[in-house]
């Protein structure tokens, strides 16, 4: 039996951690957690979002903006991150509504696709 999510991962290309670092402890306020010490050499970093954990992996030869495949954060407060985002010239893309959520998309720097969703 499946009992829940333990972490997800997304990507960004070889040597680029300090710019991720940047967007997504920066920018969006995330908390890095260490990683393993038998996982360092591979590169990336690991966050910390409510009780799951975000892997930001590294790997290149291919175009993220070319993926559906994305990560959804639930927030307290949509305007909020709207506000945050578009300071940081991050071009916010509406979402298609779905009953009782409120929610939009945005590509992060390295082209994943990311999504801020509230419960309304």
């Amino acid at each position: 039996m499946i009992i829940g999510l333990y972490h997800a991962q997304i990507t960004i290309p070889k040597g680029a951690e300090e710019e991720g670092r940047n967007f997504y402890c920066g920018v969006l306020g995330l908390t890095e957690i260490e990683k393993p010490e038998s996982l360092k050499a591979r590169g990336g970093f690991w966050l910390k979002v409510g009780d799951i954990d975000v892997h930001i992996g590294t790997e290149n030869g291919f175009d993220r903006t070319k993926t559906k495949a994305h990560i959804a954060y639930r927030v307290d407060d949509i305007s909020y991150w709207r506000g945050i985002l578009e300071q940081n010239d991050i071009k916010i893309i509406d979402s298609v509504p779905i009953p009782n959520f409120e929610r939009f998309e945005f590509r992060d720097p390295f082209g994943n696709r990311v999504e801020m969703i509230k419960e309304i």
